[in-house]
């Protein structure tokens, strides 16, 4: 394979910034962070003049991108635009996902995703099933003439083998006992979301094998003093993760900050909620029936119901800078470090380290994608 040096850069480790030095590639993977004048003769040597260099940020939750949306378009080349378009603002890792649907969508869902995944769409991880085993009452933008309970079909069409990864967002609630261990078992990444469940019931879930929190804050019991909530649950909890919508408007940024300090960072994970209009030309766009625009920078129904998003990762972290008061080498872990870890890939990528796949994102100092790498293989964004 060819040496590549990236040089010029700052490059963002999972605990500080390393300055004046290149990251060395091998092919796909990641040699270590050497001093120029070490580097290897004969190595292709990038000058990226300045900004920050850092692993690539990884999407767990993407309705759509590129004029896309998943549920319209289940198949490899939805799969194939939705990633391209995210790869623009530095995603180099997602799980298309699929709001709720019906049975053969959803099936159609996954046989795209395993599609995606044998031909090596770039940066598709798996994908995430958001319903239809939600709770009406905290439907959001979801069609509950589309939802429905899980049954012993259900869990064998969930967990249907996979060489990715698939996560399923339930309201844990409706689920029969045991639906969680089972779905669990089987390795699938089981999130709450869309749902009534209370502090004990999520407590629960929790024990049984659930791992997740479906945007935090948003279709979920809240946290009260006599009553904790899914959301008290979720911070309480020390090994499960959480997706954070920060674009200012699903959550209020003083909770999103107060979340932080109840947690901390390291169950964190932002995500877009993104919608079609993501690298797409139109802010307009039609689920189950229903107009979607584009309002203020985000996507919402005829009635003003938020309908996802019209955010970027890039975009999220600099919001977790800005709004959150997070530095950069925070907001990359919850962009990267973190939902590699949720996935059970932070031994393969989420970081800058030797060994890992070389999935990079070069941001310049205005913050903006300039390129991303995915497995060693350069793309510029650079308009």
């Amino acid at each position: 394979m060819t040496l590549q040096a990236l040089i010029g850069a700052r490059i963002v480790l999972a605990d500080r910034i390393v300055e004046g030095q290149a990251l060395l590639l091998d092919g796909a993977r990641i040699v270590g962070v050497l001093k120029p004048d070490t580097l290897p003769e004969g190595c292709d040597t990038q000058q990226l003049d300045g900004g920050w260099l850092l692993p690539g940020f990884i999407d767990t939750q993407v309705n759509g991108g590129g004029d896309v949306l998943f549920n319209d378009m289940p198949n490899i080349e939805g799969i194939r635009a939705i990633a391209a378009a995210h790869r623009r603002y530095g995603t180099t890792g997602l799980l298309p996902t699929l709001i709720s649907d019906y049975p053969q969508v959803v099936e159609a869902a996954i046989e795209a995703g395993e599609a995606a995944l044998v031909a090596g769409v770039p940066g598709v991880l798996g994908v995430h099933i958001e319903g239809p085993h939600l709770n009406a009452a905290k439907k959001g933008i979801h069609d509950q003439s589309r939802f429905t309970g899980i049954d012993e079909a259900v869990v064998a069409r969930l967990t249907a083998p996979t060489i990715g990864r698939r996560i399923v967002t339930i309201a844990p609630e409706l689920a029969p006992p045991g639906t969680v261990r089972a779905l669990a078992e089987a390795g699938v990444l089981v999130c709450a979301g869309h749902s009534l469940a209370d502090y004990d019931q999520t407590r629960a879930a929790l024990a049984e094998g659930l791992v997740g929190f479906t945007h935090l804050f948003n279709a979920m019991t809240q946290f009260l003093s006599r009553d904790p909530g899914m959301v008290g649950a979720a911070l309480e909890d020390r090994a499960s993760h959480f997706g954070l919508i920060v674009d200012g408007l699903h959550v209020h940024p003083a909770a999103l900050r107060v979340a932080l300090l109840a947690r901390g960072i390291e169950g964190a994970m932002l995500v877009t909620d993104a919608m079609p209009p993501v690298g797409g030309r139109t802010s307009r766009f039609t689920l189950m029936g229903q107009d979607i625009a584009v309002v203020d920078g985000t996507c919402r129904g005829p009635d003003g119901t938020l309908a996802g998003s019209a955010l970027t990762m890039a975009l999220s972290l600099r919001n977790a800078m800005d709004m959150l008061g997070c530095d950069i080498v925070a907001a990359s872990r919850m962009a990267s470090g973190n939902p590699a870890k949720f996935l059970g890939l932070d031994n393969e990528t989420g970081t800058i380290a030797p060994g890992l796949r070389a999935d990079l994102v070069h941001l310049d100092d205005a913050r903006e994608v300039h390129a991303t790498w995915i497995g060693g293989a350069r793309e510029d964004h650079r308009e």
